[in-house]
């Protein structure tokens, strides 16, 4: 009587840098709780494995390759979701990158790339699918995979480190503009994970013991251990829960690096 359903079943995600990494691991977690999932990212062979993981598990996919930094293809993606699925239940946003430059080696150009990717393409997604969820009067669920390095100082890079924590504040002043639309929006704070993209990090003995010392679970995370709290906040499980980030760290920002 007192357990929400936590399952996502005729629910239609859509999910940015889906192809590989955090973005593969949500888009089929979504659909292991029962959504179909519109997958967005630059590079379509990526998108089609997720794609064929998704159908494996009897949902189904949609392969959407865009440049979530391009405002036309955006909304070329949302519009053909809402097209093809008629709705838009969820949408995570994940899509981003790294220049790992010094404060004061950072160019121009790596500026606008960062902020662009990381930033730029968070709000316009949520902008476009914001209108769908507005005008379907069911309302939604915007999750934005932030970082801690959002929220502490870590060696990360200075331009990084102000688009997350920029997510972060979105996060919170679209959840208070949109919750009269029942859109809650939330975010999602990782620390280290096992990725494609932390592989060579990873491999470093010396960098990962100066991670694990001030992690107090003593381990780099697991990608299903993002899943959990990704379907939590899309389903209805999570109703209540709108302008907050989840750090999901090992408890690291319990004091810092």
């Amino acid at each position: 009587m007192f357990l929400p359903s936590f399952q996502l079943d005729g629910k239609i995600a859509v999910v940015t840098g889906a192809g590989r990494g955090i973005g593969r691991a949500l888009a089929i977690g979504l659909a292991e709780a029962g959504a179909d999932v519109a997958l967005l990212a630059r590079t379509e062979e990526d998108l089609k494995d997720t794609a064929a993981a998704i159908g494996d598990l009897g949902r189904r996919a949609l392969i959407l390759p865009t440049d979530v930094t391009n405002r036309e293809q955006v909304h070329r993606a949302i519009v053909e979701v809402k097209s093809e699925w008629d709705k838009i239940d969820i949408l995570v946003n994940n899509a981003g990158m790294n220049i790992r430059s010094k404060a004061l080696d950072v160019t121009d150009e790596e500026w606008q790339t960062i902020m662009n990717t990381n930033l730029k393409s968070a709000f316009m997604m949520s902008q476009e699918a914001g209108k769908v969820m507005k005008d379907q009067k069911a309302g939604g669920k915007i999750i934005n995979i932030t970082s801690v390095g959002g929220h502490v100082a870590l060696r990360t890079g200075v331009v990084y480190a102000a688009t997350k924590a920029a997510l972060i504040q979105m996060t919170k002043v679209l959840a208070m503009e949109w919750g009269q639309y029942g859109i809650n929006v939330n975010a999602i704070g990782p620390w280290y994970f096992k990725t494609p993209l932390t592989e060579t990090l990873l491999s470093d003995e010396v960098y990962v013991n100066e991670i694990l010392a001030v992690t107090p679970l003593k381990r780099i995370g697991e990608l299903p251990e993002l899943v959990g709290p990704t379907v939590f906040l899309s389903s209805d499980a999570g109703n209540y829960v709108t302008g907050q980030t989840l750090f999901v760290d090992g408890g690291m920002t319990i004091h810092g690096f």
